[in-house]
C-alpha cells in the first residue's frame, strides 16, 4: 500500500508554501507523525509530521520549489511497495544507454558575432561566462568585465529563496500599492536614558505609539480593498532582523501591558523569529508595526509600511549630538523617529501630529 502525501492547508490565507528542507531521505524508514519536512510560508517556517509509517517511496518536489496547497509532495509506502516505487524512480532518472554512448556536442553560448569578436580580441573564454543578457545571452559588457577580472566573472549567484523571496515579494507589493510618504523629527532622550536603568528603550517606544495611535487613530488601521478598517486593538507588529530576513511577530494589546511585561514579550518574540519557533500565528494580524534596529538603525532611513497596515515607526541611532537649549550648546541623547504612512488613508498634519505626540511621552517620562 502507498500513501501520497499532499501539502496540507497551512492555515487562513496560506495558499502555497516553499519547500525549506527534507527531514528525510528516499529508501528512509519514518514513523508515523515523526519530522518529514520543513515547509516556509509567508508567515513563518512550519514542520510537519509525516501522515503514516513507512519508507520514504518517493521525494515528489524539489528543496526550494514553491507549490499552492494540495501539491504531492512525497510517496510513503510499505517495503514492497517503496521497493518498487524507488524502482521505477531510479529508472526514469538513468540516461538512455544510446545517449550515454554517444559524446554530446558543447552548448553553444549564446552571443552576437560582435560580441564574439570582442572575446576572441581580448582573449576570453565565451565558454566561462554566464551571460547577463535576455535568455542568459552574453553580452560585451559580460566580455569586458571578464576581461579585466583576469577571465573570470566576478559575481556569484545564489537562488532567491525562503524568507528572502516572501520578503522580496511583500516589499514588491508595498512598494506597489502604498502611495508611501515619510516625516521624521528628532527626540532627546537624555532623561529617558537616565531613568530607563537596564530596560531597553523598546518597551517605552511601544508605550508611547500605543499613546499616539490613540490620540491619531487612523495610523491604527489597515486597507481592505476600499475599505478602511479602523482597529480598537492595538497589535503591535515588532519588525524582527533574522538571518533568514526580515520577519514581524505581533504584540499582542499592546496597551494593556505594562513596561516589563512589553520588554519580555518583545524579548521572547524576537527570539522565536530568529529561531524559527513561532506558530503562524504569532505574525499576522497586526494594526501598526514599529522597528528598530539598534545602533544599526542608522541616522535615518525610511522604513516600508508593512501592508496593508498604514503606517510604520522607525527608531533610529541614539548618540550624544549638540543641541540648542535655550541660548546654550549642550550634548543630549538625541536620536531621530520617523513615521512612514500611507498617503492615501493618512495626512502629512495628522502623521506629523502621531510624530510629536510619540516624541512627548518618550522625552516626559520622569
Amino acid at each position: 500500500m502507498a500513501y501520497e502525501f499532499r501539502l496540507p492547508d497551512l492555515g487562513e490565507g496560506v495558499a502555497e508554501g516553499e519547500i525549506a528542507r527534507w527531514l528525510v531521505e528516499v529508501g528512509e524508514h519514518v514513523e508515523e507523525d515523526a519530522p518529514l519536512v520543513e515547509i516556509q510560508t509567508d508567515k513563518t517556517t512550519v514542520e510537519i509530521p509525516s501522515p503514516a509509517a513507512g519508507t520514504v517511496a518517493r521525494i515528489l518536489v524539489g528543496e526550494g520549489e514553491l507549490v499552492p496547497v494540495g501539491t504531492p509532495l512525497v510517496v510513503i509506502g510499505d517495503g514492497e511497495v517503496a521497493a518498487a516505487e524507488m524502482a521505477e524512480q531510479t529508472r526514469a532518472e538513468e540516461p538512455e544507454p544510446l545517449r550515454e554512448a554517444q559524446p554530446q556536442p558543447a552548448e553553444r553560448v549564446q552571443a552576437t558575432p560582435l560580441v564574439r569578436r570582442v572575446a576572441r580580441e581580448l582573449g576570453v573564454d565565451l565558454a566561462g561566462l554566464v551571460g547577463s543578457g535576455p535568455e542568459g545571452r552574453v553580452t560585451e559588457e559580460d566580455v569586458r568585465r571578464a576581461a579585466t577580472s583576469g577571465g573570470l566573472t566576478p559575481e556569484r549567484r545564489v537562488p532567491l529563496r525562503g524568507v528572502r523571496r516572501l520578503v522580496a515579494q511583500h516589499l514588491a507589493t508595498a512598494h506597489r500599492e502604498v502611495a508611501a510618504v515619510t516625516v521624521v523629527e528628532e527626540c532627546d532622550f537624555t532623561e529617558l536614558g537616565r531613568v530607563r536603568g537596564e530596560r531597553s528603550y523598546l518597551p517605552y517606544l511601544l508605550q508611547a505609539v500605543v499613546a499616539g495611535l490613540r490620540q491619531v487613530p487612523e495610523l491604527n488601521a489597515t486597507l481592505a480593498g476600499e475599505e478602511i478598517v479602523l482597529w480598537d486593538r492595538f497589535d503591535l507588529g515588532l519588525a524582527v532582523q533574522t538571518d533568514e530576513g526580515l520577519v514581524v511577530p505581533v504584540v499582542r494589546g499592546a496597551d494593556g501591558k505594562n513596561l516589563d511585561e512589553l520588554e519580555a514579550e518583545a524579548g521572547r518574540l524576537a527570539e522565536g523569529a530568529r529561531a524559527g519557533t513561532l506558530r503562524p500565528e504569532e505574525l499576522k494580524g497586526s494594526t501598526f508595526t514599529v522597528t528598530s534596529a539598534g545602533r544599526f538603525g542608522g541616522l535615518f532611513a525610511t522604513p516600508l509600511v508593512n501592508h496593508p497596515e498604514v503606517g510604520i515607526l522607525g527608531l533610529h541611532r541614539i548618540a550624544p549630538r549638540p543641541v540648542v537649549r535655550g541660548e546654550q550648546i549642550v550634548v543630549r541623547e538625541v536620536g531621530w523617529l520617523s513615521c512612514t504612512f500611507d498617503h492615501r488613508v493618512v495626512d502629512g498634519a495628522r502623521a506629523s501630529e502621531f510624530l510629536l505626540a510619540v516624541i512627548g511621552r518618550l522625552e516626559s517620562v520622569s
